[in-house]
């Protein structure tokens, strides 16, 4: 009997980096979002456009998925490091959305230093996914990502302390404790793609 062997499907390679690029995108614009004279409805509109983007990665991995017979990893690992990417954006678009809803032309200024840790983030985990072919060199990415999100831990705790400072009336509070909680949201889903890879990397080893 012929025995017929099927080729391997490394396209998720790709898509993974493409999907983690994106991200990069998106906490450029959330830096320019912060910055002074920043034009706000423009920047909204570029990032919802990434979110599209993101969702259209997303999708297009899980659909890879379910057609593939052999994948270069476990599936369950596949869609968990789709789906953590995808949060990560999910997190940062709704951060935006809400400062444009919610009319906040003064943002404390301690978010640019979630919004800096963000940014980080998003290049160390560009920078981590090609490297997924190879699983080497990954360890220095999930130590640092585990220290920036100890970093954005802190930082959160010390806006919420300036929230609740007196500064603030009520409702602003309110206002600006959601959109600090969607950005450490996002730096938690950037430790959770970071301890995918991990994980994937200690089963490969």
């Amino acid at each position: 009997m012929r025995l017929r062997l099927t080729p391997r499907d490394d396209s998720y390679y790709e898509m993974f980096a493409d999907s983690a690029n994106n991200l990069v995108i998106a906490a450029r614009l959330l830096v320019e979002l912060i910055s002074d004279g920043a034009d706000r409805d423009a920047i909204t509109e570029k990032m919802r456009a990434c979110e599209h983007a993101g969702d259209e990665r997303t999708h297009t991995i899980m659909r890879r998925l379910n057609e593939s017979f052999v994948t270069p990893f476990d599936r369950e690992d596949i869609y968990r490091l789709a789906s953590c990417l995808d949060d990560v954006m999910d997190s940062m678009e709704a951060a935006v959305d809400l400062i444009g809803l919610y009319r906040l032309d003064r943002l404390p200024k301690g978010i640019i230093d979630q919004v800096e840790v963000l940014e980080r983030a998003a290049e160390l985990t560009s920078e981590a996914m090609p490297r997924l072919r190879s699983m080497k060199d990954l360890t220095s990415y999930w130590i640092e990502i585990n220290q920036l999100e100890n970093q954005a831990d802190q930082i959160y705790r010390r806006l919420l302390a300036h929230l609740f400072s007196g500064e603030y009336d009520a409702l602003t509070v309110l206002k600006l404790k959601d959109v600090i909680e969607e950005l450490e949201t996002a730096a938690d889903a950037f430790e959770h793609v970071a301890n995918t890879v991990e994980s994937i990397a200690v089963k490969e080893s």
